[in-house]
Protein backbone atom coordinates (compact mmCIF):
# COMPACT_ATOMS: atom_id res chain seq x y z
CA UNK A 1 0.00 0.00 0.00
CA UNK A 2 2.75 2.28 1.25
CA UNK A 3 4.65 2.20 -2.32
CA UNK A 4 1.34 2.26 -4.47
CA UNK A 5 0.72 5.59 -2.60
CA UNK A 6 4.43 6.60 -2.97
CA UNK A 7 3.80 6.10 -6.99
CA UNK A 8 1.16 7.79 -7.22
CA UNK A 9 1.94 11.18 -4.99
CA UNK A 10 4.73 11.16 -7.51
CA UNK A 11 1.99 10.82 -10.71
CA UNK A 12 0.43 13.37 -8.98
CA UNK A 13 3.22 15.70 -8.05
CA UNK A 14 4.37 15.73 -11.72
CA UNK A 15 1.63 16.07 -13.68
CA UNK A 16 0.66 18.79 -11.76
CA UNK A 17 3.70 20.77 -11.38
CA UNK A 18 1.41 22.60 -13.41
CA UNK A 19 -1.52 21.84 -15.71
CA UNK A 20 -1.31 22.51 -19.18
CA UNK A 21 -2.77 25.81 -20.23
CA UNK A 22 -3.05 27.24 -23.57
CA UNK A 23 -0.89 30.03 -24.43
CA UNK A 24 -1.59 33.09 -25.48
CA UNK A 25 1.26 33.65 -28.01
CA UNK A 26 3.66 31.14 -29.43
CA UNK A 27 5.65 29.65 -26.65
CA UNK A 28 5.38 26.65 -24.77
CA UNK A 29 5.65 27.84 -21.01
CA UNK A 30 4.53 31.50 -20.61
CA UNK A 31 0.97 31.92 -21.40
CA UNK A 32 1.56 36.03 -21.90
CA UNK A 33 4.21 38.13 -22.98
CA UNK A 34 4.49 40.20 -19.87
CA UNK A 35 4.94 37.04 -17.97
CA UNK A 36 7.92 35.73 -19.86
CA UNK A 37 9.30 39.27 -19.71
CA UNK A 38 8.97 39.16 -15.75
CA UNK A 39 10.41 36.08 -15.32
CA UNK A 40 13.42 36.52 -17.97
CA UNK A 41 13.71 39.94 -15.96
CA UNK A 42 14.17 38.19 -12.52
CA UNK A 43 16.52 35.37 -14.50
CA UNK A 44 18.56 38.01 -15.43
CA UNK A 45 19.14 39.45 -12.10
CA UNK A 46 20.14 35.77 -10.29
CA UNK A 47 22.68 35.52 -12.91
CA UNK A 48 24.62 38.06 -11.99
CA UNK A 49 24.67 36.51 -8.29
CA UNK A 50 27.50 34.33 -10.44
CA UNK A 51 30.20 37.53 -9.77
CA UNK A 52 32.11 36.12 -12.42
CA UNK A 53 32.70 36.44 -16.20
CA UNK A 54 30.53 34.69 -18.26
CA UNK A 55 28.55 35.11 -21.64
CA UNK A 56 25.47 33.97 -22.72
CA UNK A 57 24.48 32.28 -26.33
CA UNK A 58 21.28 30.65 -27.58
CA UNK A 59 21.67 27.69 -29.93
CA UNK A 60 19.48 26.57 -32.06
CA UNK A 61 18.05 22.53 -32.35
CA UNK A 62 15.57 20.64 -33.80
CA UNK A 63 13.22 21.62 -31.48
CA UNK A 64 13.92 25.20 -30.36
CA UNK A 65 16.78 27.03 -28.77
CA UNK A 66 18.67 26.34 -26.22
CA UNK A 67 20.10 29.27 -23.86
CA UNK A 68 23.84 28.40 -22.79
CA UNK A 69 25.73 30.17 -20.08
CA UNK A 70 29.52 29.77 -20.69
CA UNK A 71 32.38 30.49 -17.96
CA UNK A 72 36.18 29.30 -17.28
CA UNK A 73 39.08 29.33 -18.98
CA UNK A 74 38.46 27.89 -22.46
CA UNK A 75 41.17 25.87 -22.23
CA UNK A 76 39.72 24.36 -18.98
CA UNK A 77 38.26 21.02 -19.34
CA UNK A 78 34.63 21.15 -20.53
CA UNK A 79 32.02 21.02 -17.55
CA UNK A 80 28.25 20.47 -18.38
CA UNK A 81 26.01 21.76 -16.05
CA UNK A 82 22.39 20.21 -15.80
CA UNK A 83 19.92 22.39 -13.34
CA UNK A 84 17.24 20.80 -11.11
CA UNK A 85 13.58 21.00 -11.93
CA UNK A 86 12.59 24.71 -12.92
CA UNK A 87 16.05 25.96 -11.08
CA UNK A 88 17.50 27.08 -14.43
CA UNK A 89 21.36 27.31 -14.58
CA UNK A 90 21.06 30.66 -12.11
CA UNK A 91 20.53 27.97 -9.50
CA UNK A 92 25.07 27.51 -9.64
CA UNK A 93 25.73 30.72 -8.19
CA UNK A 94 27.18 29.10 -5.07
CA UNK A 95 29.54 26.83 -6.74
CA UNK A 96 30.06 28.82 -9.73
CA UNK A 97 33.73 30.22 -8.87
CA UNK A 98 34.76 26.86 -7.49
CA UNK A 99 33.75 25.22 -10.71
CA UNK A 100 34.92 27.72 -12.92
CA UNK A 101 38.43 27.88 -11.69
CA UNK A 102 40.05 25.42 -14.09
CA UNK A 103 36.90 24.27 -16.03
CA UNK A 104 35.24 25.70 -19.26
CA UNK A 105 31.50 25.27 -17.94
CA UNK A 106 28.35 25.00 -20.59
CA UNK A 107 25.53 25.55 -18.42
CA UNK A 108 22.51 24.25 -20.45
CA UNK A 109 18.67 25.43 -19.54
CA UNK A 110 16.46 22.12 -19.93
CA UNK A 111 14.14 23.29 -22.82
CA UNK A 112 11.27 22.35 -21.43
CA UNK A 113 10.78 24.57 -18.10
CA UNK A 114 10.96 28.23 -17.41
CA UNK A 115 14.62 29.33 -18.10
CA UNK A 116 16.02 31.20 -21.16
CA UNK A 117 15.57 28.03 -23.50
CA UNK A 118 12.88 28.33 -26.11
CA UNK A 119 10.60 24.85 -26.98
CA UNK A 120 9.14 24.93 -30.13
CA UNK A 121 8.13 21.78 -30.75
CA UNK A 122 5.75 19.18 -28.67
CA UNK A 123 6.97 17.96 -25.32
CA UNK A 124 10.23 15.61 -25.70
CA UNK A 125 10.43 12.02 -25.07
CA UNK A 126 13.21 10.98 -23.62
CA UNK A 127 15.05 9.69 -26.33
CA UNK A 128 14.30 13.22 -28.05
CA UNK A 129 15.55 14.72 -24.61
CA UNK A 130 18.76 13.11 -25.59
CA UNK A 131 18.90 14.22 -29.03
CA UNK A 132 18.58 17.97 -27.26
CA UNK A 133 21.26 17.79 -25.33
CA UNK A 134 23.57 15.87 -28.38
CA UNK A 135 22.86 18.96 -30.65
CA UNK A 136 24.35 21.31 -28.18
CA UNK A 137 26.85 18.84 -27.34
CA UNK A 138 27.67 18.72 -30.80
CA UNK A 139 27.71 22.36 -31.69
CA UNK A 140 30.33 23.19 -29.04
CA UNK A 141 32.35 20.15 -30.27
CA UNK A 142 32.37 18.45 -26.47
CA UNK A 143 34.27 15.42 -26.54
CA UNK A 144 35.34 13.76 -23.11
CA UNK A 145 33.11 16.49 -21.52
CA UNK A 146 32.77 16.31 -17.64
CA UNK A 147 28.83 16.87 -16.31
CA UNK A 148 27.23 17.81 -13.17
CA UNK A 149 23.50 17.24 -12.75
CA UNK A 150 21.30 17.96 -9.95
CA UNK A 151 17.93 16.46 -8.83
CA UNK A 152 16.23 16.38 -12.78
CA UNK A 153 19.66 16.97 -13.76
CA UNK A 154 20.75 14.39 -12.67
CA UNK A 155 18.54 11.65 -14.15
CA UNK A 156 19.03 14.12 -17.11
CA UNK A 157 22.70 12.98 -16.84
CA UNK A 158 22.23 9.38 -16.15
CA UNK A 159 20.03 9.21 -19.12
CA UNK A 160 22.57 10.62 -21.06
CA UNK A 161 25.60 8.39 -19.52
CA UNK A 162 23.35 4.84 -20.46
CA UNK A 163 23.10 6.24 -24.39
CA UNK A 164 26.04 4.14 -26.10
CA UNK A 165 27.94 5.55 -27.25
CA UNK A 166 28.61 9.07 -25.69
CA UNK A 167 31.05 11.69 -25.07
CA UNK A 168 30.67 11.82 -20.92
CA UNK A 169 33.73 11.19 -18.84
CA UNK A 170 33.52 11.94 -14.89
CA UNK A 171 30.05 12.47 -13.54
CA UNK A 172 28.65 13.80 -10.26
CA UNK A 173 25.14 13.44 -9.24
CA UNK A 174 23.94 16.07 -6.76
CA UNK A 175 20.69 14.64 -5.18
CA UNK A 176 19.64 12.58 -8.54
CA UNK A 177 15.59 12.89 -8.99
CA UNK A 178 14.16 9.46 -10.09
CA UNK A 179 17.36 8.22 -10.46
CA UNK A 180 18.26 5.16 -7.87
CA UNK A 181 14.48 4.87 -6.50
CA UNK A 182 11.40 6.64 -5.85
CA UNK A 183 10.59 9.68 -4.29
CA UNK A 184 11.63 8.69 -0.82
CA UNK A 185 9.23 10.67 1.85
CA UNK A 186 6.26 11.48 -0.97
CA UNK A 187 4.18 12.91 2.23
CA UNK A 188 6.39 15.46 2.84
CA UNK A 189 6.73 17.24 -0.80
CA UNK A 190 3.29 17.94 -0.62
CA UNK A 191 4.33 21.07 -0.18
CA UNK A 192 5.62 21.19 -3.77
CA UNK A 193 2.80 19.91 -5.15
CA UNK A 194 0.51 22.33 -3.43
CA UNK A 195 2.63 25.21 -4.40
CA UNK A 196 2.65 24.18 -8.46
CA UNK A 197 -1.42 24.11 -8.07
CA UNK A 198 -2.21 26.83 -6.22
CA UNK A 199 1.09 29.32 -6.17
CA UNK A 200 1.55 31.49 -3.36
CA UNK A 201 4.79 32.88 -1.46
CA UNK A 202 3.22 31.15 1.38
CA UNK A 203 3.82 27.98 0.16
CA UNK A 204 6.73 28.67 -1.48
CA UNK A 205 8.14 29.46 1.64
CA UNK A 206 7.09 26.28 2.90
CA UNK A 207 8.49 24.09 0.05
CA UNK A 208 11.64 26.18 0.72
CA UNK A 209 11.79 24.72 4.50
CA UNK A 210 10.92 21.10 3.21
CA UNK A 211 14.12 20.91 0.50
CA UNK A 212 16.05 23.06 2.13
CA UNK A 213 18.06 22.78 5.97
CA UNK A 214 19.43 26.45 5.37
CA UNK A 215 16.62 28.18 3.79
CA UNK A 216 18.34 31.57 4.97
CA UNK A 217 20.85 30.72 2.62
CA UNK A 218 18.87 31.46 -0.46
CA UNK A 219 19.68 34.61 -2.16
CA UNK A 220 16.70 36.90 -2.31
CA UNK A 221 17.39 37.77 -6.02
CA UNK A 222 17.08 33.68 -6.64
CA UNK A 223 14.09 32.83 -4.54
CA UNK A 224 11.94 35.65 -7.02
CA UNK A 225 13.32 34.04 -9.71
CA UNK A 226 12.49 30.52 -8.52
CA UNK A 227 9.19 31.48 -7.30
CA UNK A 228 8.02 33.10 -10.94
CA UNK A 229 9.24 30.09 -12.29
CA UNK A 230 7.23 27.72 -9.75
CA UNK A 231 4.06 30.21 -10.63
CA UNK A 232 4.81 29.57 -14.50
CA UNK A 233 6.30 25.66 -14.63
CA UNK A 234 4.09 24.02 -17.09
CA UNK A 235 4.17 19.72 -16.80
CA UNK A 236 3.65 17.38 -19.46
CA UNK A 237 3.35 13.84 -19.80
CA UNK A 238 7.09 13.04 -20.95
CA UNK A 239 7.77 14.05 -17.21
CA UNK A 240 5.93 10.63 -16.48
CA UNK A 241 8.87 8.75 -18.06
CA UNK A 242 11.15 9.86 -15.15
CA UNK A 243 11.34 6.45 -13.47
CA UNK A 244 14.08 4.78 -11.94
CA UNK A 245 16.89 3.16 -13.83
CA UNK A 246 16.91 -0.55 -14.19
CA UNK A 247 19.45 -2.59 -12.82
CA UNK A 248 21.00 -3.42 -16.54
CA UNK A 249 21.15 0.15 -17.22
CA UNK A 250 23.13 1.22 -14.41
CA UNK A 251 25.32 -1.47 -15.01
CA UNK A 252 25.88 -0.04 -18.26
CA UNK A 253 27.63 2.79 -16.68
CA UNK A 254 32.01 2.48 -16.59
CA UNK A 255 32.54 6.38 -15.80
CA UNK A 256 33.80 7.37 -12.85
CA UNK A 257 30.70 8.77 -10.60
CA UNK A 258 30.03 10.53 -7.67
CA UNK A 259 26.66 10.89 -5.86
CA UNK A 260 25.96 12.86 -3.30
CA UNK A 261 23.13 13.28 -0.93
CA UNK A 262 22.28 15.50 2.05
CA UNK A 263 21.44 13.44 5.31
CA UNK A 264 17.58 15.43 5.35
CA UNK A 265 16.94 14.92 1.41
CA UNK A 266 13.24 14.39 0.71
CA UNK A 267 13.87 12.99 -2.45
CA UNK A 268 16.68 10.34 -1.35
CA UNK A 269 18.19 8.23 1.43
CA UNK A 270 20.86 5.95 2.34
CA UNK A 271 19.13 3.01 0.28
CA UNK A 272 19.95 5.61 -3.26
CA UNK A 273 23.48 5.29 -2.20
CA UNK A 274 23.56 1.57 -1.58
CA UNK A 275 22.10 0.94 -4.76
CA UNK A 276 24.67 3.56 -6.43
CA UNK A 277 27.46 1.48 -5.09
CA UNK A 278 25.50 -1.91 -6.40
CA UNK A 279 25.23 -1.46 -9.58
CA UNK A 280 27.67 1.46 -10.53
CA UNK A 281 30.99 0.27 -11.62
CA UNK A 282 32.84 3.02 -10.90
CA UNK A 283 31.33 4.92 -7.94
CA UNK A 284 32.12 7.14 -5.12
CA UNK A 285 29.21 7.96 -2.68
CA UNK A 286 28.60 10.61 -0.22
CA UNK A 287 26.46 11.72 2.29
CA UNK A 288 26.76 15.47 3.53
CA UNK A 289 25.58 16.55 6.82
CA UNK A 290 23.02 18.88 7.62
CA UNK A 291 21.59 19.66 3.94
CA UNK A 292 18.22 18.66 2.54
CA UNK A 293 17.65 18.47 -1.34
CA UNK A 294 18.97 21.76 -2.03
CA UNK A 295 22.42 20.40 -1.09
CA UNK A 296 24.50 23.06 -3.07
CA UNK A 297 22.98 25.96 -1.00
CA UNK A 298 22.68 24.11 2.23
CA UNK A 299 26.07 23.35 2.20
CA UNK A 300 28.46 24.84 -0.65
CA UNK A 301 31.28 24.74 0.57
CA UNK A 302 31.37 21.16 1.58
CA UNK A 303 29.84 20.09 -1.74
CA UNK A 304 32.04 22.42 -3.73
CA UNK A 305 34.90 20.69 -2.29
CA UNK A 306 33.83 17.46 -2.73
CA UNK A 307 33.06 17.79 -6.40
CA UNK A 308 36.28 19.72 -7.75
CA UNK A 309 38.48 16.58 -5.71
CA UNK A 310 36.76 14.51 -8.07
CA UNK A 311 37.04 16.29 -11.17
CA UNK A 312 40.67 16.68 -10.48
Amino acid sequence: MLKLYSRLAIVLFLVASCASKKTKFDDYVFKTKSEEVSYQTAYDKALKLWNIPYSEEDVKTSFGTAHVVMAGPKNGKDLVLLHGMDASSTMWYPNIKALAKNHRIYAIDFIMEPNKSNLTSKPLSSDEIVAFYNEVFAYYKLKKFDIIGASRGGWIATLLAVQKPNSIDKIVLLSPAQTFKFIDKPRKTTSALMLKLFPSEKKFSKTLNTFSTHPENISRIYKRQFYLANKYAKSNSSMLKMMPFSDKELESINNPVLVLIGDKDVINSEESLERANKYLNNCKTKTVKDAGHFLTIDQPKIVNDAVIDFLE
